[in-house]
């Protein structure tokens, strides 16, 4: 494990955002969602994640989620993703949301 800095560490923009939209993504290699996400004053931004084993599209609007925001955008087949979706990967590899235990305003930083 590399260790870093504080100061890296303040470099990373893990933001509260809530889920506004979630729709299909066929065209991905593995499959996944595209999810829109409300992060307050930082925006609306959509990012695509590989969470179709464990959530359906209905379970995710209005989740509260923990985004990265700050870098850059990345092409994903078709898809330009804005930011990072985290989660922690269970016994089987699928993915489990990193989400906010009780609602704080969207854009808020994990400090």
């Amino acid at each position: 494990m590399n260790e870093i800095t504080w100061n890296d560490f303040e470099k990373v923009e893990l933001r509260a955002g809530t889920i506004l939209e979630v729709l299909p993504y066929p065209e991905a290699r593995k499959p996944a969602y595209k999810i829109k996400a409300d992060f307050g004053d930082w925006g609306i931004k959509w990012s695509s994640a590989q969470i179709t084993k464990r959530y359906s599209p209905d379970e995710l609007i209005g989740q509260q989620i923990i985004g990265v925001i700050n870098f850059p955008k990345k092409q994903i087949g078709k898809f330009m993703s804005e930011f990072l979706v985290t989660g922690f990967a269970d016994e089987n590899g699928d993915i489990v949301l990193s989400t906010t235990q009780s609602p704080v305003p969207n854009g808020s930083k994990l400090i």
